[in-house]
């Protein structure tokens, strides 16, 4: 079938189309219907199974006579370290690590909050939680204290899985300490730790309340999977919200299940047994869907990756893990990929590796301009695909589905619809927006299975975040258009369209002219506060490695780009050079924390800030052309 044909088989019977799709998920009870809508708008799907997301990502292989198949390959460049675990030993590990936990009183329902670097050790700890029913919340290895505190208060956690330390280039980051500083400061206590010692950092335990992940896992009964209901959580994801009080994003096991093992085959053009890396962080929504989940649901070969695009220890390191483990599908943000372009801008690191196993390359999590994906395509040789989804979705929204049919592709947009989602695009008042002009993004009620169905203890602040601005609709909170074509172009946050003397303005589409810049690696474009114009557009330019001529040229030769691309509406005369941008831990620019200092404004230290330390060079880049304005 065509793409065209599936999107309308959905279209035309999401009922047919879902329960078609649940066929390939192994149930103790399967569902007797997909939708659950009685108590719409907030929607169920499959609730009336009996299911367990460990057994269908672990066990169904082994008794299916797959057991000897790589399920996790680890490559550590950090520690020097590379192991494969098959889909046999990762089942008597999980049991195992599971029986313990149940051995300590942890069952179904209760919350296990898991503290852990990018090893192995963190995808057993989320499988032996589903495995027995436990609901896990990931918080990103080395979060600060307090954040961890919030996190423990709101997901009031039975029992904390942490490493004893995380290792960064040139650095070992302590988790134990902040572990514990965030048991003190929150009003809930967890009976007991459990924490995996790396060789590098041992930690002292508190004896009787931290337990040695092997140690207590001596003479246990190992634990056998738990039939859940369709519509009991898998796990509480938290998504950093505007208040400052995270969002508790959660996810029913069974739609998770029939959406993840669906996407693995029709949008990253997977068969059970390839292998698929997803260069992520299991901190994240990627890390939960395509590190630990989807794959191993389907039948694939995971890559748990401890490194760095650049510097561990070069910019060939990716191309490495691809020829080492014939790695099929890729998937990373495209913050990754501008660093190893800045690095690399020629790619002679790409000449090094031998690349042919390669099908396609996925890249999400921030925009990816059109000139990074043309140094990809040119480097690589395969499609390079921008996909468009976010925590709250769970997995792709708008892709080129090339597991259905290959599109073509168009720059500068994530493609087109995936089944499941319909798009519309509306203006304030919630009308609908004709082909090309600019509006925001809404997805019409019900989402799909294995997207959000609510926030946890939250039901009020769900309706009011994503339900109540637009009747019928999920607000996405992000801005765009959809061409005569059907593709769709996020351009910004709806918080980053900025209003120029009346005229409403994409910082996004700003971007992409900079980045067509050859010298510029990285670009941001943020909105600051102007007293004539209301807002004007400020451009931050990070140069290619050998960029060696004059910046204030290259600022000259970029203001006159976007005057020539997008026209003198776009008031566009303020860019700077700076060294780096500020960036979450994931890829994402900070451009809200850089608007507030450029207007002179308080701000919170972003929890999920990847170096406070380049907030002092923005500062000081921004000073030098007069910013904040006094």
């Amino acid at each position: 079938m065509t793409y065209q044909e599936t999107y309308a088989a959905w279209k035309s019977d999401p009922e047919a189309f879902w329960m078609n799709a649940a066929k390939e998920i192994s149930w103790f009870k399967p569902p007797s219907k997909a939708l659950f809508d009685e108590n719409a708008p907030l929607y169920e799907w499959f609730a009336d199974a009996e299911v367990n997301t460990c057994y269908n990502a672990v066990d169904r292989h082994v008794e299916a006579g797959r057991g000897n198949q790589t399920a996790v390959i680890y490559d550590s460049p950090v520690t020097g370290t590379k192991q494969k675990i098959s889909f046999a030993d990762l089942q008597s590990r999980v049991a195992s690590l599971a029986g313990a936990l149940r051995a300590k009183g942890v069952e179904k329902g209760d919350r296990v909050i898991i503290y852990m670097p990018m090893v192995p050790e963190a995808l057993e700890a989320m499988l032996a939680c589903s495995r027995i029913g436990a609901v896990h919340s990931v918080v990103f290895g080395g979060f600060a204290a307090n954040e961890l505190a919030v996190r423990i208060d709101d997901a009031t956690p039975k029992c904390i899985i942490a490493a004893s330390c995380g290792i960064e280039p040139g650095r070992v980051v302590h988790y134990k300490p902040l572990l514990d500083g965030a048991i003190d400061l929150a009003n809930h206590k967890p009976d007991f730790t459990v924490i995996f010692q790396r060789d590098q950092e041992v930690a002292a335990l508190k004896d009787g309340y931290d337990f040695d992940w092997h140690g207590f896992q001596a003479g246990v009964e190992p634990a056998e999977c738990v039939p859940l209901p369709g519509n009991h959580p898998s796990y509480i994801l938290y998504t950093s919200g505007t208040t400052g009080q995270p969002k508790g994003v959660i996810r029913h096991t069974a739609g998770q299940l029939v959406a993840l093992n669906w996407t693995m085959g029709n949008l990253y053009n997977l068969n059970p047994g390839d292998v698929f890396w997803a260069a992520s962080d299991v901190g994240w929504v990627v890390g939960h869907s395509y590190i630990c989940y989807g794959p191993l649901v389907h039948g694939n070969t995971t890559i748990v990756f401890e490194g760095k695009p650049i510097g561990t220890p070069d910019a060939g390191t990716f191309w490495r893990v691809i020829q080492e483990y014939n790695v099929k599908s890729f998937f990373t943000a495209p913050t990754a990929f501008r660093a190893i372009k800045r690095e690399d801008p020629t790619g002679e690191f790409v000449k090094k590796y031998d690349l042919s196993c390669l099908n396609a390359l996925f890249l999400a999590g921030e925009r990816a301009d059109p000139d990074t994906i043309i140094w990809a395509q040119d480097q690589l040789g395969v499609p390079v695909i921008d996909h468009w989804w976010q925590t709250e979705l769970g997995w792709p929204a708008l892709c080129n589905p090339i597991g259905i049919e290959e599109l073509p592709i168009k720059l500068g947009s994530p493609s087109v619809p995936v089944p499941g989602y319909e798009f519309a695009i509306l203006d304030d008042a919630g009308h609908p927006v004709p082909a090309g002009e600019l509006g925001a993004i809404t997805i019409k009620l019900p989402l799909p299975p294995g997207t959000l169905p609510n926030l946890w203890h939250a039901e009020e602040r769900y309706l009011s975040s994503y339900l109540n601005n637009y009747p019928g609709y999920y607000e996405t909170g992000d801005a765009g258009y959809i061409d005569e074509d059907g593709y769709l172009y996020i351009m910004a946050r709806t918080d980053d369209v900025i209003n120029v003397a009346g005229h409403r303005l994409s910082t996004g589409a700003m971007e992409e002219v900079l980045a067509s810049h050859p010298d510029v690696g990285e670009c941001a474009v943020i909105g600051v506060t102007d007293a004539l114009k209301g807002q004007l557009p400020m451009g931050f330019l990070c140069l290619n490695t050998g960029a060696d001529r004059n910046a204030k040229e290259i600022v000259q030769e970029v203001v006159k780009l976007v005057r020539e691309k997008i026209g003198p509406v776009a008031a566009f005369k303020l860019a700077t050079v700076v060294d780096r941008l500020p960036k979450t831990r994931s890829g994402k620019i900070l451009r809200g924390t850089m608007v507030s200092i450029a207007d002179g404004k308080d701000f919170k230290m972003p929890a999920t800030i990847d170096d406070p330390v380049i907030l002092d060079e923005i500062k000081a880049a921004l000073q030098a052309i007069g910013y904040p304005k006094v």
